[in-house]
């Protein structure tokens, strides 16, 4: 029997890297024409919706007598028209801020608590709970913050402005009921909390056990296990989780409508009464507005739509540059 050296074993096929290549079969081919169209279909639908924004905020910008990035004042049927985006601008990442600085610790501790600490028999149902939470329309929110929110913040706001009003943020200057930016804050707060928690409890689903055990074996702790392989996995997906939040946040409508009090003034004292943001401004105007109030409307949702888009950009370069020192790949 003749002997097989190593000189006599075929090379191994070269690894081939990028997409895989189309098997011929009718299936496949269909499917890839299906997922490509869609993609294209996306890109032409953003494509057409900022064609559209653009065109009509440059029809409006052309006609605005005031600064659009600077002035304080709404008055696009006035005589000479003017209206500026500066207080919505500063209402809209004011609330966003302080939604997200309330709601995304609480989301992470609650996806924590889910996914490692709560026996399964209370873990599944506080999870069905918090993806029920998710379902509910914002109206509901809206009313339950303008009946039951607003009148129960005025005691907190009376407290932060005792205790902590020497920060000038918490100051409260002017009387009134807790129609603020800091309740819309909160409220957007409590609308966000469950996309965030699902998103992260589904993260931290996903660590690799033998990281865990791992951990444990060396003699770590619970909470060591988790801030020395939980969360460094998780990080671009919390941050993932995060942005879908404030993507939520920042384009909130009728919730914010209904709990506060418009006014064109920026202040940061923001537990006095009034502000605004983009997407509550097109609600509140748009039904008698004019062509041309439409206009300036459309042009304001311009900025919240490029807004929106640089905020998922950021977050996109900040998880493309985590994911690496996350174990993700491994």
């Amino acid at each position: 029997m003749a002997s097989t050296t190593p000189l006599d074993i075929p090379p191994a096929p070269p690894v081939t890297r990028g997409r895989p290549k189309s098997t011929g079969r009718a299936g496949d081919k269909i499917f890839l024409g299906l997922s490509r169209g869609s993609g294209i279909l996306l890109l032409v639908l953003m494509a057409s919706i900022a064609v559209f924004l653009s065109y009509r905020a440059v029809i409006a910008i052309s006609k605005d007598e005031g600064n659009f990035l600077t002035t304080f004042d709404w008055n696009p049927a006035g005589d000479p028209p003017v209206f500026g985006i500066a207080v919505l601008l500063f209402g809209t990442v004011v609330s966003s801020i302080i939604a997200m600085v309330i709601a995304v610790p609480i989301a992470v501790g609650i996806a924590l608590f889910i996914s490692h600490y709560a026996p399964r028999r209370l873990a599944a149902p506080i999870a069905y709970v918090i993806d029920l939470l998710a379902a509910v329309p914002s109206i509901v929110y809206g009313i339950w913050g303008a009946l039951v929110l607003v009148p129960y913040l005025e005691g907190l706001n009376l407290w932060l402005d005792q205790f902590f009003g020497w920060t000038y943020l918490f100051e409260k200057t002017e009387v009134g009921v807790a129609r603020s930016l800091f309740t819309v804050g909160v409220l957007l707060a409590i609308m966000i909390l469950p996309i965030v928690t699902s998103v992260s409890r589904e993260v931290f689903l996903q660590v690799p056990k033998m990281n865990e055990e791992a951990a444990l074996a060396l003699g770590a702790t619970r909470w060591e296990v988790i801030r020395l392989s939980v969360l460094p996995f998780g990080r671009s997906g919390i941050i993932s989780a995060s942005m879908l939040g404030l993507g939520r946040a920042l384009g909130e409508t009728m919730a914010v409508a209904t709990v506060l009090s418009p006014s064109f003034l920026i202040s940061l004292h923001v537990l006095n009464p009034g502000g605004g943001t983009f997407a509550q401004n097109i609600a509140a105007k748009f039904g008698e507005a004019d062509e041309f109030g439409r206009d300036a409307l459309i042009a304001s949702g311009l900025v919240l739509f490029v807004l929106t888009l640089l905020v998922n950009g950021a977050a996109r370069l900040i998880i493309a540059r985590r994911k690496e020192y996350s174990g993700a790949n491994a």
